[in-house]
């Protein structure tokens, strides 16, 4: 028997209706892909993060300069650390009648002997260090730390702070 052209196109559109669709997942896959390199690139590239002992308590700064790659100086409340490494105690630096600690100063100038040679610029400047202290450390320690750094020939000296928002100074703060 003879369908009609009504009969067809109702045919037609069952067979439309009944047809599961299904669904592509590899456009989908590299998008997310594309979207996760993307977050992971930005993130990493804007901020630099010291890690920091939780003993030590930063002081608050309004600054907007972000720290460099540098070599980090950790004076906790018992111990001077350089790059990870243990070179001296608080008790030795106060010790010492000596405005500089001599520990410190043979790390820090054999961590400068296995960087790269420094320009005409950078050796007018001097090498940058971070200094990473807790906000209640005495003057004397800070003054011996830094004398000692500037003998080493680092003297772009850094102070490692937390950021606050500029807010809670109009605040009176």
């Amino acid at each position: 028997m003879k369908m009609s052209m009504r009969a067809k196109r109702m045919a037609k559109h069952r067979q439309r209706l009944n047809h599961v669709p299904r669904l592509n997942l590899v456009p989908l896959i590299d998008c997310f892909t594309l979207l996760i390199f993307f977050l992971l690139i930005n993130y990493s590239s804007n901020v630099e993060v010291l890690n920091s002992d939780k003993s030590i308590k930063l002081p608050s700064s309004i600054s907007e300069n972000k720290p460099g790659q540098t070599i980090v100086v950790t004076v906790s409340a018992t111990d001077i650390i350089v790059a990870g490494t243990r070179v001296g105690s608080i008790d030795e630096l106060m010790a010492s009648t000596s405005p500089r600690f001599a520990p410190l100063e043979a790390e820090l100038k054999s961590l400068a002997s296995l960087s790269t040679p420094l320009n005409e610029k950078e050796r007018a400047e001097g090498r940058p260090i971070t200094i990473m202290g807790d906000r209640a450390i005495p003057y004397e320690q800070l003054k011996k730390i830094m004398a000692t750094c500037v003998a080493a020939d680092y003297r772009q000296i850094a102070l490692a702070v937390s950021h606050k928002d500029a807010s809670n100074k109009a605040a009176g703060g």
